[in-house]
């Protein structure tokens, strides 16, 4: 991982969150979510290298391992030779042994097969021993990269979280803005937020990204008069919502059970609707392609938590819905 890279998270920008921002707030959570995700990112990336290097470390170790037992077993090896030599009589002088052999071409002939043995030995055991320091001194090398990869990496890991803990506070700040205003009941108007990811080759998309399911449509529930009537996706504060296929923004509003909400008119004539959001990216009357962000996620109205609640309508009224889980399926996008 590049030094550069750790050194363009730190500086990253993050004002401190304030209730009285405006729609500087949203924006704000954006970027700050974008931030996140490259910090993310990158310390993922970090992770997986330092991972990867100790593993390599593991590896080298185990070589080493080998090579001192190589090099014992050719110690053993040359042990051995000169204990048969010693055995054959091999502490006499040449000359002696010469004078007393009684085949001294026989002699001969032993004593050039220990010398070549003992060559051969001794050949293996500087081998082996220059292959334990190469494989000591890659292993030394291999555990002080690791041991900078995982600095690198709990360095990472501090930047994202001051990052998130930044994000949170800027979350709140926007909730906090955008409760008032449903208290109220009246919407603060659209705030734009830079938007560059828009899906290619696809007429419907599911209404968030990245999310955890939680109540499905038709379900019971002591916060609900009747039948829950979309379905719920758990998502963080200021999340960006998008229009789940092209259509014409029909109303924005403020207050009751829903919060602030975005229903959206679809070209085939069906409807969608976005509630309980923290802002709006889109007025009424504004045409949105597939993909468009329409808002930020959040918890206004009869919320307990941050979620989408999201419906498809046959008209753009309450109590027209449909089951969105079917009605995406038929249109190729599974939940």
């Amino acid at each position: 991982m590049p030094c550069a890279l750790l050194v363009a998270f730190a500086l990253l920008p993050a004002p401190a969150a304030s209730a009285n921002d405006g729609p500087g707030v949203s924006v704000q959570v954006a970027q700050l979510l974008e931030e996140v995700s490259k910090a993310t990112a990158t310390y993922e990336r970090g992770l997986q290298a330092s991972v990867a290097e100790r593993a390599r470390v593991d590896q080298l170790q185990w070589q080493l391992a080998d090579r001192r037992r190589e090099v014992r077993r050719t110690h053993d090896k040359l042990g051995a030779v000169a204990r048969a030599q010693y055995r054959s009589g091999g502490n006499l002088a040449p000359t002696l042994e010469l004078m007393f052999a009684s085949d001294p071409e026989e002699l001969l002939r032993g004593q050039r097969i220990y010398a070549r043995a003992t060559a051969t030995v001794n050949r293996l055991l500087e081998e082996a021993r220059e292959a334990e320091h190469l494989t000591s001194v890659a292993e030394e090398k291999a555990r002080e990269a690791w041991y900078r990869l995982d600095a690198r990496t709990a360095e990472l890991a501090r930047i994202k979280r001051g990052i998130e803990t930044k994000l949170d506070a800027a979350r709140w700040s926007l909730q906090a803005q955008a409760d008032r205003s449903a208290a109220s009941g009246r919407c603060p108007g659209s705030v734009p937020l830079p938007q560059t990811d828009f899906p290619e080759g696809s007429a419907w998309v599911t209404p968030v990204q990245r999310y955890t399911l939680s109540a499905g449509f038709d379900s019971a529930g002591t916060r609900w008069a009747n039948r829950h009537t979309g379905q719920d996706f758990a998502v963080g504060i200021g999340s960006p919502v998008r229009s789940i296929g092209a259509g014409r923004v029909v109303s924005v509003s403020c207050g009751g059970g829903f919060g602030m909400q975005i229903v959206v008119q679809h070209n085939d004539g069906w409807y969608s609707q976005y509630a309980h959001l923290a802002s709006v990216t889109v007025d009424q009357g504004d045409r949105v392609r597939t993909g468009q962000w329409l808002g930020q996620a959040g918890t206004t109205g009869n919320s307990t938590g941050p979620h989408l609640h999201f419906e498809v309508r046959l008209t753009p009224d309450f109590g027209s819905a449909v089951d969105p889980v079917s009605w995406l399926r038929n249109r190729g996008v599974w939940l």
